[in-house]
């Protein structure tokens, strides 16, 4: 705060903290909801009253330097129309000419249509500008186990959390690394530890005094641990992820963190997408944080609410009784055609917002003090809620569009949940009127 003295006038002039506002919030670039608070970092020292989305981080562009060609943009190397797994397409109108990657697409005018790279560290920073106009905390930043087992992949990692960090540094917003478990084979756990390892010694990842942006839980760095106990033929363990999770929370030189774990939605029973193992129980007793997985197992406004009632409810009192903290999901709908020909596009309609409201609301009303929130930017799946166009490219490749809404109206939607999670705004059924 800075005052100077005018006659018979005390002027008091505000300023946002030194590196916070690094860009200026002019009319131009600045949404209307933005507001002073939003430009004050979040607290880092705690995971209630969050709203964390989850950060792919695995887009990549034919001369972005990654030298994965058009990664989780296209099949076999090819992206082009008929040859594509993203069924959003990212609005890049904000994004500076070094941040556009020309593609084969063409838009209904026939102009070229173009994406982004998550390599880019300019365009994550942007990502995370949102994040602090909308009123969104952070993310957790998508770490894929067998990513980090070749060379490029782990380049690929490694360059996206660093620019994760960055970003949360640069504008008050919060990051935490989640390992994602799919794909990983018997007996690799210990490469796993061996990244966690790495990432503790060469980036002091969680373990910086001066990290002001990694997010803590009860005075713990918080480490996420994604995939454990799912039944669809994994060919990892239980033991490898008890392993793995003992080790974060116990290991005298790497461990001391709080760990969630992202399970199965059907976790509590050990039915229909669970293993019916008990020892998933044991894993789960074992970590601080439950976080069970939802995306696609309730479609519209009615099975939500059937969901919270026989499902989330009991999960939190389960949890409540054990003293584990609980993290539900909630996504904006679902689909993924393009990667998938044989699902439907808008597989799970969003209902101009309406289903995603709804998993707040009864979120809210279970009595969940944190959210995660699935996803910013998986356009594979079309969870994304970052700004997505509805001008996409036409041709043989379908794509979805948020229906003539802004193309913030999600990330603004979001902040909006995360009012209503901290008590901000009452509790409504119809969706929150944007002014």
């Amino acid at each position: 705060m800075r005052w100077r003295q005018i006659p018979g006038i005390l002027l008091i002039v505000l300023f946002p903290p030194a590196g916070i506002c690094d860009e200026s919030l002019d009319a131009a670039n600045a949404p209307l909801t933005a507001s002073f608070l939003s430009l004050v970092p979040v607290d880092n020292s705690t995971l209630t009253g969050k709203v964390m989305c989850g950060y792919q981080g695995w887009f990549t562009c034919e001369g972005d330097g990654a030298g994965r060609g058009w990664f989780h943009y296209g099949k076999g190397g090819t992206f082009g129309p008929g040859s594509c797994t993203i069924d959003l397409w990212p609005d890049v109108s904000e994004l500076a000419p070094d941040e556009k990657y020309a593609t084969a697409f063409r838009h209904a005018d026939g102009q070229t249509a173009f994406v982004f790279s998550s390599m880019n560290q300019k365009t994550v920073s942007r990502h995370f500008q949102w994040m602090r106009d909308y009123g969104i905390d952070g993310v957790f930043v998508q770490r894929f186990a067998v990513e980090t087992f070749r060379p490029a992949g782990l380049n690929h990692c490694n360059t996206v959390l660093d620019h994760c960090r960055a970003g949360a540094k640069q504008y008050g917003r919060l990051y935490a690394v989640m390992y994602d478990l799919s794909g990983m084979r018997g007996g690799q756990i210990d490469a796993v530890i061996d990244d966690w390892k790495r990432l503790v010694e060469e980036k002091k990842i969680a373990k910086d005094a001066n990290d002001s942006s990694y997010l803590h839980h009860h005075g713990k760095p918080v480490v996420a641990v994604w995939g454990i106990g799912f039944n669809d033929n994994r060919r990892y363990s239980l033991q490898d992820c008890k392993k793995f999770v003992d080790f974060l929370t116990s290991d005298s030189q790497y461990g001391g963190c709080a760990v969630m774990v992202g399970v199965p939605t059907y976790w509590r029973t050990l039915t229909r997408d669970a293993l019916s193992d008990p020892f998933l129980h044991e894993i789960i007793l074992s970590a601080d944080i439950i976080s069970p997985w939802t995306v696609g197992r309730y479609g519209n406004l009615r099975e939500i609410e059937r969901y919270a009632q026989e499902t989330l409810k009991p999960d939190l009192d389960w949890l409540l009784i054990h003293e584990k903290e609980y993290l539900p999901v909630v996504f904006p709908g679902f689909s993924w055609h393009n990667m998938k020909p044989e699902s439907p596009l808008d597989q799970i309609p969003r209902q101009e917002g309406k289903f995603l409201w709804k998993q707040y609301v009864e979120a809210k009303k279970a009595g969940a003090a944190m959210i995660y929130q699935a996803m910013f930017d998986e356009m594979d799946e079309g969870t994304a809620i970052f700004k997505c166009t509805n001008n996409p490219p036409v041709g043989e490749s379908p794509f979805l569009t948020y229906h003539g809404l802004p193309s913030d109206y999600y990330l603004w939607l979001v902040g909006m949940g995360r009012r209503l999670l901290n008590q901000e705004i009452p509790i409504t059924e119809s969706l929150p009127q944007r002014n």
